[in-house]
């Protein structure tokens, strides 16, 4: 019987460590993905938003004009939905992993049970919260 060669680190006699091509994709590694992304996302993307606010603000009132109506644009509004389901879902995927740490929900079932959870809960807030901001402006 033939057995497989087990792949090795280049110079050294260590085997590789597991990779994304080894391993099955499933809802816990998309969730905890998308965790560490949407962090960098908000992270990114308010200090964008911010500093365009700020020097807009800063130089007058036809550059702030000018930002007033791309923010409440279609591209603003686009730009504004995809913040906040960013938002709800690094929110959720928190609250996934605060349970996680305490030694509950730790089984296969109930993890891949709260991992869907996680994406239709920042879905379901998303649109919740945009419908009440965009039934409040009469659009």
């Amino acid at each position: 019987m033939a057995t497989a060669a087990r792949p090795r680190a280049p110079g050294s006699g260590r085997p590789l460590s597991p990779h994304l091509s080894i391993w099955k994709w499933r809802v816990h590694m998309l969730v905890s993905i998308l965790h560490r992304v949407t962090g960098n996302a908000m992270a990114f993307g308010a200090v964008v938003l911010f500093l365009w606010w700020l020097i807009a603000a800063a130089t007058g009132p036809a550059a702030y004009a000018t930002f007033y109506a791309v923010a409440t644009g279609w591209f603003g509004i686009v730009v504004g939905v995809g913040l906040t389901w960013i938002f709800f879902q690094h929110m959720m995927n928190g609250i996934r992993h605060l349970v996680m740490d305490t030694g509950s929900a730790l089984e296969i079932h109930a993890s891949k049970t709260f991992a869907i959870a996680t994406l239709v809960g920042s879905t379901l807030l998303t649109v919740v919260t945009w419908a009440a901001i965009l039934l409040t402006k009469g659009l």
